[in-house]
């Protein structure tokens, strides 16, 4: 892709103490011709002090205030960027995280292939202080992603984070986060995009670090924060509803949503996805039978395997 340009979106939010160590990271990538939007999501500590000289030593950030137009959260200030964006390539990078300095690079180089929209690769997780040891090898291996993949990807089988995907701008020409989504926004939107047939590579390096504290919307969805728990609720029912208006919709991926739906009782997920599906009535028993008895047999198999 000879003249490309590449987009990289952030949204922040009173990360005054972590943004600074990303935008330095983002300065040593080896590839040169990006643009990082910086979204601010109305945060209130000194962010904008922390960050103003390299931003007025490198005009290739910008620091924007997210626009009245977008939801508060996450998937607005994204959608934002997103109309901003003038580089044929998007990421997503959060705030608080750390790129390889090979990320960009690595990511365009696959992309030039015509027959590519997206290139996602492996992303770690770290805990304190990051340790600075990057393997630049350009050796590795790497398989294709198409819309066969979809099962694995909705069962994270098959991983999408948010910031370990480049895209090709056309993927967002009819695609948007949901902008009432608080967790899980990427998930849904991405599966969206590749259920509608874009085809990507998944290459075997790693080329991102998430920093991992309780802040993070994962770490308060898995704390059993209420508004990102009704997020997914809320994600699982858009996935279900665009996997069956395009036919993708599998018995395997029927189920795993209904095994789901039993830890999220209070959203009567169960109800919901019954509605959406549309079924006979016969379907339906057979789904409540299924409902009512898994309880039972994941009992009867944790007390096989304690026995073993």
């Amino acid at each position: 892709m000879n003249g490309v340009k590449v987009t990289i979106i952030m949204a922040t939010y009173n990360r005054a103490n972590f943004i600074l160590e990303t935008l330095l990271s983002i300065q040593n990538q080896t590839f040169s011709d990006w643009e990082c939007l910086i979204i601010d999501d109305g945060g209130t500590d000194n962010t904008a002090e922390v960050i103003a000289p390299i931003l007025s030593q490198d005009k290739r950030f910008q620091f924007l205030k997210r626009s009245d137009k977008y939801v508060k959260g996450l998937p607005g200030c994204r959608n934002y960027g997103l109309d901003l964006a003038k580089g044929e390539c998007i990421i997503f990078f959060d705030d608080d995280d750390l790129p390889h300095p090979q990320n960009l690079e690595l990511c365009v180089s696959e992309l030039a292939d015509t027959n590519i929209y997206f290139c996602r690769y492996i992303r770690n997780v770290f805990f304190g202080v990051f340790d600075y040891q990057f393997d630049f090898s350009k050796d590795y291996t790497s398989f294709y992603i198409d819309q066969n993949d979809v099962e694995a990807m909705i069962k994270n089988e098959l991983p999408f984070n948010s910031c370990a995907v480049m895209w090709k701008k056309e993927c967002f020409e009819h695609n948007r986060f949901e902008e009432h989504l608080m967790y899980a926004e990427e998930w849904e939107l991405y599966s969206r995009i590749v259920s509608s047939g874009y085809k990507g590579i998944s290459i075997d390096k790693c080329l991102f670090y998430g920093r991992k504290h309780p802040e993070s919307n994962t770490g308060e969805f898995y704390n059993h924060n209420p508004i990102r728990r009704e997020s997914y609720v809320n994600a699982i029912l858009l996935v279900i509803k665009n996997l069956k208006e395009k036919k993708l919709l599998s018995y395997a991926i029927v189920r795993y949503f209904m095994a789901i739906s039993i830890n999220f009782k209070e959203y009567a997920l169960f109800e919901k996805i019954l509605t959406i599906l549309e079924l006979s009535k016969i379907d339906q028993l057979k789904w409540r039978f299924f409902y009512v008895i898994l309880p039972v047999r994941l009992s009867f198999y944790r007390i096989r395997k304690a026995l073993k």
